[in-house]
């Protein structure tokens, strides 16, 4: 019986810090996928966003991962602006994260944007926010 409530204490230890890097989670999870399959990767990202691929292409060449590239659209997304206006910011403030950049362009710490990106509670799956089905996305769209 001690051993079973140890261990469950260990879990529960364990499981909280991983929580608080949740948004390096999901990074590190879409950088998989997109790398195990590039093509799937630009058209989930392009349906989601409802942009073009041709325009997920050229954005995916001006960051350094593909998830850089969701963030960029994402970012863009919750607060109704272009990658054509994310990317510079991205550019000056990529070495200070995603808060720093959401920050600048307008979203609030405390809003409920800014704690799904703090949080990781993004998704990419490829379904339209528009839909009401983007999972966490519902911020309007994204059209670069």
């Amino acid at each position: 019986m001690r051993s079973l409530l140890a261990a469950a204490l260990l879990c529960a230890l364990f499981a909280a810090p991983a929580r608080a890097h949740g948004l390096d989670d999901f990074m590190s999870r879409v950088n998989v996928e997109a790398r195990g399959n590039l093509d799937g990767f630009v058209a989930k990202v392009s349906a989601q966003f409802e942009i073009p691929e041709a325009q997920v292409r050229v954005v995916l060449g001006a960051v350094s991962d593909p998830a850089d590239a969701f963030m960029v659209f994402q970012i863009g997304q919750f607060c109704h602006r272009t990658s054509g206006d994310v990317l510079p910011v991205y550019r000056a403030q990529k070495g200070k994260g995603w808060g720093v950049i959401a920050k600048q362009l307008g979203i609030k710490p405390g809003s409920p944007e800014f704690h799904a990106l703090k949080n990781g509670d993004l998704y990419l799956t490829g379904v339209p926010a528009t839909t009401g089905h983007g999972h966490g996305n519902g911020h309007g769209k994204n059209k670069s």
